[in-house]
């Protein structure tokens, strides 16, 4: 054995050691990742050689990553078949941290003005030097693939510096050789080096081997071929990247070159977990780099709306920090992001026009976070209200409908979409809202969720249609005449009466008119233009922010017996009038999803009863 060569580590190289050791990597686990992943890059280059009809020593050894725990050694050993290393490579590959990277990067550092080393470390390739998080001495065994490669084996404890020795008896490829350190004990169990491999490194694309037993069985599949990939296959590969249980609905697998490099499989679930009580899901689309994990739930990588989309999105594009935990481009992560969500929406497009029940299904599980996005996702927004559905007053219960669908179906002249915001189906019909457009063969979306309140007023429009709640007050509609077979009352007389009923009922309403729109009921509440709807209001109250009292315009139906009777008893029983008026009031109220506290209408209500069996 050749004396060893003793290279001792200079002190800017004793500097970098610590940023790499303290203040790069915020969990220690992931040097396991970084080892795991040289190797798979050693085994990769050799096969390219081998391809290329190069000579290499020992041709037979098998292309995997073997990994020994010892726990009562404290040791821990990951060994590979790849290139290897000469010892000129030795010196200057493991030893780029006392070459001319390490000035490199301290003068990036120093230009930066002490910019976190994550932002500017990804150019220097010095991730080996992770171990010494959890290492207190690393020797390094290898042969060079070259048919002329010598053993060595490189030693360091990551402080003195490192020397390079003879070391008979070395197969091609690397050893390395761990001694933990007394608070990463850890590191030499089985159960916790599986449970690191199975999180960051189960699709490397070589066997790994963890003291004898494969461990990453699971193929990465967003790089195969589609016509050779079973739905089985599939459905396993769901169930394991997406930790699910149900199967999925829908999947998306593609391939793309420009504008970056992407393999992307994603899956939309069958079930919805958020409606079942567990909380709100934290995203579930995983970033991989050339099939090593950098981050299993990337933040702000897609909408926060899309969180419940399941995958593995690969792009050799995404430029890493040494540590592969931190992108530094983020202007590329986020393009990426929306070239994923783009291919997203035009999946829920496709399926909305080619299996119209399929997605209906889909829908009625996963609305809350298409509106969520309309609410929240300015970009998406017209996309996303392309795939919206509602119930609708020209169609059975339970059929859904889209606002596209609803233009097309618009009638000569109609230049708005209405829409009712109420508890349910029955609710809408059975409330005096809907009478004047069913007279005029008008549609009506019918919407059932408060979170619709913030959706419709979020578009406010759709194919340059204005949408439109039937409750406002600003509601154009013509004036058709009222099928009835009751008479109105004078004008004269729905003047006088509309003018009382204003100074009755004070500051409980903007405005007394008469109604050319109702039919049946006797009176409605509509709310003016800007001010909460019913829906806006209970958000308010949950929010415990402070709300202005109710105040509506009151229009009347002059057809009505009920109104006709009013008009009478004012000037007869004037105490039973405004009693009755009051109740009127909270009727339409009540109608509208507005009456806050019903007491006072009970009170009275026992009141006009107990006048009326009196008689």
């Amino acid at each position: 054995m050749s004396p060893s060569t003793q290279q001792p580590f200079q002190a800017e190289v004793r500097q970098l050691l610590d940023i790499v050791i303290h203040s790069l990597y915020t969990d220690r686990e992931i040097f396991i990742r970084e080892l795991v992943s040289n190797a798979s890059d050693a085994m990769e280059k050799l096969r390219h050689t081998q391809l290329a009809g190069g000579t290499i020593h020992d041709p037979d050894l098998p292309l995997e990553i073997s990994i020994t725990t010892d726990e009562t050694a404290k040791i821990l050993t990951i060994a590979d078949h790849g290139t290897g290393l000469t010892r000129e490579e030795l010196a200057r590959n493991l030893g780029t941290i006392a070459h001319s990277g390490t000035k490199a990067f301290l003068q990036s550092l120093k230009e930066s003005g002490g910019s976190t080393p994550g932002t500017l470390i990804g150019k220097f390739g010095v991730g080996f030097y992770s171990v010494f998080m959890a290492a207190k001495q690393v020797r390094v065994y290898t042969r060079s693939a070259q048919p002329d490669g010598e053993p060595l084996v490189w030693s360091s404890d990551g402080t003195s510096g490192f020397t390079i020795e003879d070391a008979p008896g070395q197969s091609r490829g690397a050893r390395l050789v761990i001694e933990l350190k007394d608070d990463a004990h850890e590191f030499a169990q089985a159960a916790t080096v599986k449970r690191i491999l199975e999180k960051y490194s189960n699709f490397v694309p070589f066997p790994i081997l963890l003291n004898g037993e494969r461990v990453n069985t699971v193929e990465a599949l967003w790089l195969k071929p589609k016509n050779e990939i079973t739905d089985e296959q599939y459905t396993a590969f769901y169930k394991f990247a997406g930790k699910a249980w149900d199967e999925p609905r829908f999947r998306l697998h593609f391939a793309a070159d420009a504008p970056l490099q992407i393999n992307a499989l994603l899956f939309i679930p069958t079930d919805n977990p958020e409606k079942f009580g567990f909380g709100q899901t934290e995203p579930g689309v995983a970033l991989y780099c050339r099939r090593v994990l950098i981050d299993a739930q990337p933040p702000e990588f897609l909408p926060e709306w899309m969180r419940f989309v399941r995958g593995v999105v690969d792009s050799e594009d995404l430029p890493l920090n040494i540590s592969r935990e931190t992108m530094q481009d983020s202007a590329l992560v986020r393009k990426l992001g929306d070239v994923i969500a783009g291919r997203v929406l035009k999946l829920l497009e496709q399926q909305s026009a080619e299996e119209p029940d399929k997605y209906s299904a889909f829908y009625k599980d996963f609305a809350r976070f298409l509106k969520e996005g309309v609410a929240n996702d300015f970009r998406h927004r017209d996309t996303l209200a392309k795939l919206l559905r509602f119930e609708s007053s020209l169609q059975d219960a339970g059929h859904l409908t889209g606002l596209a669908d609803y233009v097309t179906r618009m009638k000569d002249g109609q230049e708005a979409i209405y829409y009712q915001i109420a508890p349910n189906r029955a609710a809408i019909e059975a409330g005096p809202y809907l009478e004047a457009f069913k007279a005029r063969s008008l549609e009506v979306l019918f919407a059932y969720e408060p979170l619709d309140d913030y959706v419709f007023s979020s578009l406010r429009e759709f194919d340059g249609k204005p949408l439109v709640a039937v409750t406002r007050e600003d509601v154009k509609l013509d004036d058709s005449p009222v099928d009835s077979a009751e008479a109105p009352l004078p004008e004269d007389e729905v003047a006088a009466l509309c003018s009382w009923l204003k100074e009755s009922l004070g500051e409980s309403v903007t405005e007394v008119a008469g109604s050319s729109r109702l039919v049946d009921a006797p009176v409605l509440a509509l709310t003016p233009e800007h001010a909460p709807t019913a829906q806006m209001r209970a958000m308010m109250r949950a929010m415990q922010q402070e709300i202005e009292p109710v105040r509506v315009k009151l229009e009347i139906n002059p057809r009505h017996p009920m109104v006709k009777n009013l008009a009478a008893a004012r000037t007869r029983q004037p105490d039973l009038a405004t009693l009755a008026a009051r109740q009127l009031l909270d009727n339409a109220l009540l109608a509208a999803g507005l009456l806050e506290d019903p007491r006072d209408m009970v009170k009275r209500l026992n009141d006009l009863l107990g006048r009326a069996l009196s008689r």
